[in-house]
């Protein structure tokens, strides 16, 4: 038997290599643990048919000598992402029935390294959301307890990893949507320097805040999928080289920033809170300074984004008129095809968005508040540049509470939207930022998890894997 629990990457690939078991062995031993608690978690969206072919192929590179470290592994990759003849629909009724003409580069670069792609996951609805309750199929069930959610909008790949449905995920991030499901399941989840991966193939949200990253059981796990997505593209004129950013040598143990004052909202859990302090504590003790700074507009950061990102998607989510692609209504004549195909393929936070994105890019709004967002939002990230004049990492929780229940923000969504309020800076800025696991929150007898969110100066991403295994004793 394979001990899917304490399995990594490193450690699947050696025992492939030598022989221990098979790519094979891998897949099915993840195919048995999906066919026992996909149904109920709702991870995945669809399971592909041809795993063990993809499998076998991959034996054939531990037999020729060409495999890497990613060869054999199985992966789970977020239903925005394209894959080649796959279905994708963004987990959204207006993509029904559409498959992926071409590969996304992420996936390019997974297919050369002979990854097992084990299957697609549910997501919120075009990434819309914070909890994948906004998906067209159900929601996904938190693996560690299945009555609070998965995070979102990336719930389905970090449910898909928790539950020992796949080795590795992709999810995309455009306000936390990586980091957020990653720290409620207990993972490790990275959203890179923007422009460090390329964007090309996956539908886009928020163009300016989007970015594709890992998940993994480890920081070294995540750190091995990082380095085999990123890279410059020609195909994506946002990506950048990797000498792009000036690294900052350091010559002795990183200073932790911590903005004290923009912890002290009512709204952020005592558990979170003690968590933290005690993560804190546990830097000191293996030698890290940690400083109190002062970033005089965070407090702005989630306006800044709820206004940014809908008129982005406003703008990103127009090309769906039930011609080109995807579901097509009938109405009365094609402007009305055009409105009754929108209006039933699309779920409400999605039309939620639109209809507010629409509105702060018309006429007589564009200037009061897209432009003035977007002025605001150049403030805080100078804000951030100056902080890391004389600091190295930030450091805060990365949710202000634990997983919540299923239902319990739905009929909310400014309570919902609360929960992107450390998560939205590093979309904002273009700034790397990865949660590590802390810690637990105790609720009515199941231990929740907690993150620790660490984000690094543009291109940094190095920096915070150090760090991220020095806290966990990789």
């Amino acid at each position: 038997m394979i001990d899917l629990s304490t399995l990594t990457i490193k450690k699947a690939h050696d025992d492939m290599k030598s022989g221990k078991y098979s790519a094979v062995d891998l897949a099915n031993a993840y195919l048995s643990e999906i066919s026992k608690k996909n149904k109920e978690i709702n991870a995945y969206l669809e399971v592909f048919s041809d795993i063990i072919e993809q499998a076998k192929e991959a034996d054939k590179r531990f037999k020729d000598g060409t495999s890497t470290l990613l060869t054999g592994i199985p992966f789970a990759i977020k239903d925005n992402i394209l894959i080649k003849g796959r279905i994708a629909t963004s987990a959204s009724k207006i993509l029904e029935g559409y498959h992926a003409t071409y590969d996304a580069t992420v996936i390019e670069k997974l297919k050369k390294e002979g990854v097992v792609f084990m299957g697609r996951t549910n997501m919120d609805e075009f990434a819309m959301g914070g909890s994948t309750e906004n998906s067209a199929f159900g929601v996904t069930k938190n693996p560690l307890d299945i009555s609070r959610v998965a995070g979102g909008s990336s719930g389905g790949s970090a449910a898909a990893v928790a539950m020992s449905g796949s080795l590795g995920a992709l999810g995309s991030d455009t306000g936390g949507s990586i980091r957020q499901p990653a720290s409620f399941c207990g993972l490790v989840g990275l959203k890179p320097t923007y422009g460090r991966v390329s964007r090309y193939g996956v539908m886009a949200m928020g163009s300016s805040l989007d970015q594709i990253g890992p998940f993994g059981k480890t920081v070294t796990d995540t750190e091995i999928i990082y380095n085999t997505i990123k890279g410059k593209d020609v195909k994506d004129g946002t990506t950048i080289s990797d000498n792009t950013y000036t690294i900052k040598k350091l010559s002795k143990k990183p200073v932790i920033g911590v903005p004290r004052h923009f912890l002290g909202g009512d709204g952020i859990n005592k558990d979170v809170i003690d968590n933290f302090n005690l993560s804190l504590e546990k830097f000191k003790k293996i030698g890290y300074e940690v400083v109190d700074i002062t970033l005089p507009n965070i407090a702005y950061s989630l306006a800044i984004y709820y206004v940014i990102m809908p008129a982005e998607v406003s703008s990103n989510l127009a090309r769906f008129d039930s011609v080109r692609f995807g579901l097509h209504k009938d109405g009365k004549d094609g402007i009305d095809d055009y409105f009754v195909t929108r209006g039933a393929g699309f779920g409400k936070e999605a039309r939620r968005r639109i209809l507010l994105g629409t509105y702060v890019l018309s006429s007589g709004y564009y200037d009061a508040y897209y432009n003035r967002a977007n002025a605001v939002r150049r403030i805080l990230t100078q804000d951030f540049v100056k902080a890391f004049e004389k600091v190295d990492i930030i450091l805060t929780p990365t949710t202000p509470a634990p997983a919540f229940l299923i239902g319990e923000k739905t009929a909310d969504p400014v309570a919902m939207y609360l929960e992107d309020i450390f998560t939205v800076t590093a979309n904002l800025t273009g700034m790397p930022a990865m949660t590590i696991p802390s810690g637990f929150s105790e609720v009515g007898g199941k231990k929740l998890p907690l993150g620790l969110q660490m984000t690094g100066r543009h291109g940094e991403e190095d920096l915070l894997f150090r760090i991220g295994k020095e806290f966990l004793g990789e």
